[in-house]
């Protein structure tokens, strides 16, 4: 591998984190949500990994599940986007997987032949989910229709922001819709897993704690203790000094106040990298943050290590990882994690610890 640019993956950072993620739910079970190739992970090796200890995974796509049952993971796998097809529902039966059923024309879909479902509930997100007027309905033709359903399950719009009202509003319909329901409840994502205890019931669904990064980065004492999974890496390919009044990268968007002296990373929005990354975003090279100048190539950043003697062709970088977290450089960049760790392309290779 010549370019050194890579993502080395910590697969006991994962499965600790599921660790912590259990433990904050002891008496619930846990969905380990490995959808979007386990948020830029590698969902096949995030899988193997963690095997032993989740009872279910969950994918957003038939396709996403399907790369799983290829690879020979035999846990049980719910769909969370479900099917739209006939031909899909067919398929899931064929590999034994779980669908979300949220909408009346999948009911009709798995009529008449065996399947397994869980139904979600609309409660305020208005994303997908059925009336909470209807549950008794649905449930009534699902089983009418020899389909096995085993949880009743809703999402949160905010759960991590622990000062709105919506949550409490969003479970307070979901009590009513499921008052005297005979099934499993589902409600919490990794956000209301750390932050909304009354969410827990009888299964959680983690994501992106799971990969090391807490949604809620306020007063939350817990968010600590998850480490990170993913570290994005890459070296320096150029060292060079420009007067003061000089400019940086396309668009001259930065310009030296001083002599400075810029270093050019081999990393760039090709490899996922944030392409709206603004000057000062930090980047960690040779055990020192420095700040990010100039706008972001396909292929290289610019960042500015004046005052940092002995900077060279070939020393490491960090662009997030175990010293810069990526919470901070999706800060910087106008965005937020999950964006950026599922945004690792393809190009870049995964390295698995």
């Amino acid at each position: 591998m010549q370019r050194k640019t890579a993502a080395v993956i910590d697969r006991d950072a994962i499965r600790a984190n599921f660790e912590l993620a259990c433990s904050l739910a002891p008496e619930s079970q846990a969905v380990a949500v490995i959808k979007a190739d386990a948020y830029g992970h590698g969902s096949l090796r995030v899988a193997e990994a963690l095997q032993d200890s989740a009872p279910m995974f969950g994918g957003g796509t038939i396709d996403e599940a399907l790369v799983l049952r290829e690879g020979g993971i035999g846990n049980a796998i719910l769909v969370l986007e479900g099917v739209t097809t006939s031909e899909a529902c067919d398929t899931a039966r064929a590999q034994d997987l779980v669908l979300m059923v949220h909408a009346a024309e999948q009911v009709d879909m798995m009529q008449g032949a065996p399947a397994s479902a869980w139904v979600k509930v609309d409660t305020g997100m208005h994303r997908l989910g059925i009336d909470g007027k209807n549950l008794a309905t649905v449930l009534e033709q699902l089983r009418a229709g020899s389909v096995d359903v085993q949880v009743v399950c809703t999402h949160l719009a905010c759960a991590d922001e622990l000062d709105k009202t919506v949550t409490a509003s969003q479970l307070e319909k979901f009590d009513a819709c499921t008052a005297g329901c005979d099934l499993p409840l589902s409600i919490a994502n990794s956000a209301a897993v750390i932050g909304w205890r009354d969410s827990h019931a009888d299964w959680i669904r983690p994501g992106i704690m799971l990969y090391g990064v807490s949604p809620i980065t306020k007063d939350v004492e817990i968010s600590g203790s998850l480490r990170p999974a993913m570290t994005l890496r890459s070296e320096v390919i150029a060292v060079r000094e420009i007067p003061a009044g000089d400019s940086v990268g396309y668009g001259a968007r930065w310009t030296a106040a001083r002599p400075s002296v810029i270093a050019t990373v081999a990393v760039g929005y090709a490899d996922g990298y944030p392409r709206h990354a603004t000057d000062g975003t930090p980047v960690f090279v040779s055990g020192k943050v420095v700040p990010l100048v100039g706008t972001v190539s396909m292929d290289m950043i610019t960042v500015d290590v004046t005052g940092h003697a002995g900077v060279s062709i070939g020393d490491p970088v960090e662009l997030w990882g175990s010293n810069l977290s990526v919470s901070e450089v999706a800060e910087h960049a106008g965005t937020i994690s999950y964006e950026l760790l599922a945004g690792v392309t393809s190009r870049v290779p995964r390295i698995y610890g």
